[in-house]
């Protein structure tokens, strides 16, 4: 069974579309009395008008999760206007916490995946409160905002973005860090296909991407990161082994100790299986590190217990 914990935009989204793939049974839990059952009812009506042979049930109570082999977090505070990312970490940190409690005592063989934000900083805090190896503790950012490269470049190449592997690095955020030079079409590198004015456009519109749609329609993405969550679920379902860009916790690769940041993995039945360290110029190092040192800055904020 797959829990989804937060029965909010990106929560339904994330279950609609592993509904349409048929990945599970899935239960949606919130603490908001009625609105995990509200939100299941419907998708169960969906899933009956497109024959679709799924559960999808929805509580208010932690206990229904017993038994999952994957959990999805996606519960926590939006940022709001004036918020501080700070403020926002000091309270979704407590949040975290106190669902990996729950996740520990009820579904201590899960493999968990948050979308919760600030995304890098509160997977630290799972990581260090559920005390799971690190492979089963898997931030999703990396799928979107790769993603959403992969787009903006395609626009501008007249491609289709499958066509494009994109890579992001970093923090999930402002100050996360794009790489087009290693970012290809078929071996190609983004470098050698557009000019130095093009990719300071896709890179500057992949890292405003959440906050234009947010502008746009007054509330921040859902099916993006439903989606992302959707595909990663699959792999980890189907063991497919494949390779996609998350927050994981880092122990010597690229250089960092005791910091979660976007890398690209390979993904499994059993979590991620390995980290893949791409050979970056010094330059991009040095982005890199700008982009690590950021993340840094927030877990060094965090209060003591959750570290």
């Amino acid at each position: 069974m797959i829990t989804i914990i937060g029965a909010g935009k990106v929560g339904t989204s994330a279950a609609a579309f592993m509904m349409i793939k048929e990945l599970d049974d899935i239960l949606l839990i919130d603490i908001i009395e009625n609105k995990p059952q509200g939100e299941a009812l419907d998708l169960s009506h969906a899933a009956s008008i497109l024959g679709l042979s799924v559960s999808i049930t929805g509580s208010n109570d932690f206990k229904d999760m017993a038994g999952s082999d994957i959990v999805v977090v996606t519960a926590g505070f939006p940022r709001k206007p004036g918020m501080t990312r700070e403020e926002l970490l000091t309270k979704n940190a407590g949040i975290i916490a106190d669902i990996a409690e729950k996740i520990k005592e009820y579904a201590p063989n899960a493999i968990v995946l948050l979308t919760t934000n600030p995304l890098d900083a509160v997977t630290y805090v799972m990581y260090k409160k559920l005390g799971f190896p690190r492979e089963r503790v898997i931030g999703f950012s990396g799928v979107l905002d790769a993603g959403r490269l992969a787009y903006y470049a395609s626009k501008k190449l007249g491609v289709s973005p499958a066509s494009i592997t994109p890579i992001v690095l970093g923090m999930h955020g402002q100050a996360m860090f794009p790489v087009p030079r290693l970012s290809t079409v078929m071996g190609a590198p983004l470098t050698t296909l557009l000019s130095e004015e093009e990719l300071k456009e896709i890179t500057e519109e992949t890292v405003k991407a959440g906050a234009t749609v947010t502008k746009l329609r007054g509330y921040s993405s859902n099916y993006g990161p439903g989606s992302g969550l959707a595909v990663m679920v699959e792999a980890i379902k189907k063991d497919q082994h494949k390779a996609f860009i998350a927050s994981v916790y880092l122990q010597g690769e690229y250089g960092y100790n005791d910091l979660v940041l976007e890398v690209p993995i390979i993904l499994g039945g059993k979590g991620f299986e390995k980290i893949i360290e791409l050979p970056l110029t010094e330059e991009e190092k040095k982005g890199l590190d700008e982009s690590a040192q950021a993340v840094k800055n927030l877990i060094e904020k965090l209060p003591p217990e959750y570290k």
